[in-house]
């Protein structure tokens, strides 16, 4: 197993327990009374410390790092780019970005219908803003479900693994555009660091395709993976080379 695997396990786990104690403060109200307003400065408070880190997460997003992050969520960046000798196919590089494009517009619309129906039932009083809070933090667990066990995005992507994701650094933004119904500088503030993020991706992959494409970045490739995140998809790989030999 991969030192980036046994991170991103511990990081799985982690994230289960915040759930679990978001749960347990669940039965009191008084405990996300930083989500009001400007509460976020008034007395600290426990949910101070996860909005800290998911605002590191977000800010190590954005700038370039080596051997820190997985590769998926940094080949934006110069320094996870390794060109391919031979002479890149400019046209088929295209066609792969145009390609993957819509893939992933697909993705966001159907995550805004989500989005959208959570609006809907926080609007018509159905759920409040607290349970607001906790889908959030459940998709903050789903994240990693979706890297080291399986993805439903992959159906629609197409792409064989996170390291090739044309959206791995879209998952902030997934997670946290529910909180944007509920206002406040806590919630206000996690949305806007998430639109910056995806921003920065989005602007990369336009200004640097040849980054984000197997084709052209010889990172990307499984003979190059260090990772190893995707260990279902390897194995069938293995499976099937073997089978062919």
């Amino acid at each position: 197993m991969s030192a980036t695997r046994k991170r991103y396990i511990r990081s799985l786990v982690a994230r289960i327990i915040v759930f679990m104690v978001g749960l347990y403060m669940y039965k009191d109200t008084q405990n996300f009374e930083i989500l009001d307003g400007n509460n976020f400065f008034k007395d600290f408070h426990v949910l101070h410390i996860l909005w800290g880190v998911w605002i590191l997460d977000m800010i190590l997003q954005i700038i370039p790092l080596k051997n820190k992050l997985a590769l998926g969520s940094q080949k934006l960046f110069a320094n996870r780019f390794k060109p391919i000798i031979e002479k890149i196919n400019y046209e088929e590089l295209k066609n792969y970005v145009i390609t993957t494009t819509k893939a992933a517009y697909k993705v966001f619309v159907i995550w805004t219908l989500v989005v959208v129906g959570i609006g809907a039932l926080y609007y018509f009083g159905v759920i409040n803003k607290i349970t607001v809070f906790m889908i959030t933090v459940f998709f903050y667990v789903c994240d990693l479900i979706c890297v080291l066990i399986w993805c439903p995005f992959r159906l629609l992507m197409k792409n064989k693994c996170c390291t090739t994701c044309r959206i791995f650094n879209w998952d902030h933004l997934m997670m946290f555009a529910p909180l944007i119904f509920i206002g406040g500088f806590f919630s206000t503030s996690l949305v806007i660091m998430a639109i910056i993020a995806w921003l920065v991706w989005e602007v990369a992959v336009m200004i640097y395709p040849e980054r984000f494409s197997e084709m052209t970045n010889e990172a990307l490739k499984c003979s190059s993976c260090t990772d190893k995140l995707c260990t279902q998809y390897c194995q069938k790989k293995r499976n099937k080379k073997q089978r062919n030999f």
